[in-house]
């Protein structure tokens, strides 16, 4: 397995690993190339057996320069239950060194609260539950669940993830 930077060869494949990863929303094409492209500093691609199957999108909040929001993540069916998640993001965390970490979950996603939860233990950092970023009535009109944010901070004394 090789974690790298994507490139804007793996646009297509990064969709089409996408639409095998429910619960995540899909995306058009053009969006996930610019996140191979445009994001890709703050991305990670799994390769395997010249194969994406895995990907991590993230990019730095504005006008927080040091905190890394993570978009997606997503890891094949085949190479599931082998850490590639954790694996991922700990790559990203020690390639970026971000101040703090955000993401978004519902609150039934349980592989994402597990595959965060897990991150922040293995870094010694805090994850707090910080309330709805996006709810479902005010901001989908009813048609997707609430978005709770997610924030992972140093513990005291640690000065990055």
């Amino acid at each position: 397995m090789r974690l790298r930077s994507p490139t804007i060869s793996d646009g297509v494949a990064v969709n089409e690993l996408v639409t095998q990863s429910p619960p995540l929303d899909p995306n058009s094409c053009y969006c996930n190339l610019l996140q191979c492209t445009h994001f890709a500093g703050t991305s990670v691609a799994a390769e395997l057996d010249n194969n994406i199957v895995g990907f991590v999108s993230g990019y730095w909040i504005p006008q927080r320069e040091q905190e890394l929001f993570i978009w997606q993540v997503m890891v094949a069916p085949q190479a599931r239950g082998q850490n590639l998640g954790v694996a991922m993001l700990e790559w990203l965390v020690d390639k970026l060194n971000p101040a703090a970490l955000e993401t978004s979950i519902t609150a039934t996603n349980t592989a994402s609260w597990r595959l965060f939860e897990r991150l922040a233990k293995e870094r010694g950092a805090t994850l707090v539950d910080a309330g709805s970023l996006f709810d479902s009535k005010q901001h989908f009109a009813g048609r997707h669940a609430t978005e709770k944010l997610v924030r992972i901070t140093p513990q005291l004394g640690n000065q990055s993830l």
